[in-house]
């Protein structure tokens, strides 16, 4: 009889206990993954997420005109939804820089790259030279576009352009500026004494198994008339870029292996700027804030690159978002289109939010 009543007992724990925790992806049965040579696939009822909503993002896409030409949802390890070719390689903008980021830390960390390094005791120049005050801008102050540098850069596509020179001092204020992020490029290979591309190949690509990834194709460019510090761009389909987000996801760790210093994740988000609506930049990552989905947002970042190309992350859903818009210029993704995106997908949660 007590023996009854105690199994009677300890069921009812055991329910109040699943009641009261947080969702997890697919409960007890679907537990967090790190991908494989390939996605694996699960249904979105077994990770929390309503079906039928995320299956009405379509419409949306193409109602909004979008420009959508991959959009890949992963969480917990696993890709619930995808909508065209995610494994279309494309540009992804200035998404490059987030990447940069998280090749930095490794040689931050061995002491190969120090932040608080000068760009005049490494030695660096550019066309026509630079000022005695552009000169005192340190590596850090480069990684969070906080130089006051702005010597115009080799590819357009920022904030700087034609601002005074000499007028910002280093780390005074924010200016989104290419010169910055391109410069950080040159001091990482001339740190490391390899190529951009070779290091991503060894320190990312394939402990991460990307399954698109193509070196070949893969240069700095830009107009070296203007500055000599090339754009690093790279070119990926949507599902490698999802894999990046969710190595940051997981604080750099992939599997049993920590490919990125965690503590190097957390310091590169951690805000060096703050925005008036409460996001912020950290090292070359977007800090992400939501008043609609304040909680579901606590700790979201992303990648940002023109056009639509973003890697949002949101650790308090388990959740990265991989879009890209491969079709550049013509089919532009409105940023304000892309926001409405994500909170469609946040809606469709019915997992607790994480604390």
């Amino acid at each position: 009889m007590h023996g009854k009543r105690n199994v009677k007992r300890f069921a009812l724990l055991v329910a109040a206990l699943l009641l009261h925790s947080p969702a997890v992806c697919g409960a007890a049965s679907l537990p967090p993954v790190t991908p494989g040579a390939a996605w694996e696939i699960a249904k979105p009822e077994d990770c929390g997420f309503d079906a039928e909503k995320l299956a009405k993002l379509a419409d949306f896409i193409r109602e909004r005109k979008m420009g959508t030409t991959g959009l890949m949802v992963v969480v917990g390890g696993r890709q619930i939804y995808a909508y065209g070719d995610v494994a279309e390689v494309s540009y992804i903008a200035s998404c490059r820089k987030s990447v940069l980021s998280m090749l930095y830390g490794k040689y931050v960390r061995n002491g190969t790259v120090k932040l608080s390094e000068t760009v005049g005791e490494l030695g660096i120049d550019d066309v026509g030279g630079l000022l005695p005050s552009e000169k005192r801008a340190t590596v850090r102050d480069l990684i969070t576009a906080r130089s006051g540098c702005y010597h115009p850069a080799s590819n357009p596509g920022h904030k700087a352009e034609g601002l005074p020179r000499g007028k910002t001092m280093p780390n005074e204020k924010f200016v989104y500026n290419n010169w910055d992020f391109n410069v950080a490029g040159t001091v990482l290979e001339m740190k490391t004494g390899k190529s951009i591309y070779d290091l991503f190949e060894a320190d990312l690509a394939r402990p991460l198994q990307l399954q698109d990834w193509d070196r070949a194709r893969h240069k700095r460019t830009g107009d070296a008339t203007k500055s000599i510090h090339l754009a690093y761009h790279f070119h990926f389909s949507t599902r490698d870029m999802a894999r990046l987000g969710e190595l940051m996801l997981r604080k750099g760790k992939w599997g049993e292996k920590q490919v990125i210093a965690a503590d190097w994740v957390e310091e590169s988000l951690r805000p060096a700027s703050t925005f008036p609506d409460g996001g912020g930049y950290g090292y070359m990552w977007w800090l992400e804030v939501d008043s609609a989905y304040p909680e579901a947002f606590r700790g979201a970042f992303a990648a940002h690159g023109m056009y639509g190309q973003r890697i949002t992350v949101l650790p308090a859903l388990d959740m990265v978002i991989a879009h890209k818009s491969a079709r550049n210029a013509k089919h532009p993704t409105k940023g304000t289109d892309y926001k409405e995106l994500v909170r469609r997908i946040v809606a469709a949660s019915k997992r607790e939010v994480a604390k």
